[in-house]
């Protein structure tokens, strides 16, 4: 047990968000503001790109979701026949595909960022920005230390 944080404590809470997230549906229900039908990887795929705020070749879309190119590649199919992302040559590398967004699949992934952050900011709409800061950064301190740790059990 590691000193000053009872971890048999926290567990409960992290099942409980887990809870709260499928219950919720907040996913399906952020899901429908996009006013188009998707399915999640497809949808991950949109949020990948617009986070990326550029196009990125579909290893960098695979690495950044942590699935294996030819998942993405399966999906990027579909959003291309949608009309929500296309290939377009890399100026780097003319031989090399990129993957953005168009402007549907841009609108698409900004109306689910909006919905799904809504929600997460309207739940530390209270907190101070100094527990929203130390929340957001040990949160991603904690996945970040908790994949390392799994990945080593692979």
């Amino acid at each position: 047990m590691s000193e000053g944080l009872d971890l048999a404590a926290v567990l409960p809470q992290l099942m409980r968000l887990g809870t709260v997230l499928n219950r919720s549906h907040l996913i399906e229900r952020a899901m429908e503001q996009v006013g188009i039908p998707l399915d999640r990887p497809g949808l991950t795929v949109l949020v990948t790109l617009r986070m990326a705020d550029r196009p990125l070749r579909v290893g960098e879309i695979a690495a950044r979701m942590e699935v294996v190119g030819p998942h993405v590649t399966r999906h990027l199919h579909d959003l291309e026949r949608a009309d929500l992302v296309r290939r377009v040559v890399d100026p780097d590398d003319q031989r090399a595909r990129l993957v953005e967004l168009t402007d549907a699949g841009f609108g698409a992934a900004s109306r689910y960022l909006e919905t799904i952050l809504g929600w997460f900011t309207g739940a530390v709409e209270d907190w101070s920005p100094e527990d929203r800061q130390t929340f957001g950064s040990l949160l991603s301190r904690f996945v970040t230390d908790l994949q390392a740790r799994v990945a080593d059990l692979d």
